[in-house]
């Protein structure tokens, strides 16, 4: 179930937000990221938060999806927010009160509803 639900949610809903995502539009980002296997570039789009100069992705979907599986193997990624493009060279694991913090409310009310309490902060290169 859950493999047809990540399935449905790539080929619909990430087409349109990759797009408003690109163009700078709308409150997503782009993950831009390398396939441990394939070797491929891919670009998934998320919700991040500002952190100081980083910023904080929640795992929505666990720490098993492939774009966090493949920015972990690397060590590095890059993100788009805004337009801009930004070198990440440290994912670490982020603690919830830090994570739902930089959220803000609301969103931080709707993920402490949903019981969201898995955060990664992508700390930009210097």
């Amino acid at each position: 179930m859950r493999r047809a639900w990540l399935w449905l949610v790539k080929n619909t809903l990430n087409r349109v937000t990759v797009r408003l995502a690109r163009a700078g539009r709308g409150p997503f980002a782009l993950v831009r990221h390398v396939g441990r296997k394939t070797g491929r570039a891919y670009e998934t789009p998320l919700l991040l938060a500002r952190l100081g100069d980083d910023f904080v992705a929640e795992l929505t979907y666990g720490p098993d999806v492939s774009w966090y599986r493949n920015v972990e193997a690397a060590g590095r990624c890059r993100v788009v927010v805004g337009g801009r493009e930004y070198e990440i060279d440290r994912i670490e694991v982020c603690p919830p009160d830090v994570g739902l913090r930089a959220f803000g409310n609301p969103a931080a009310l709707v993920l402490r509803l949903m019981r969201r309490r898995d955060f990664r902060l992508l700390g930009r290169k210097s």
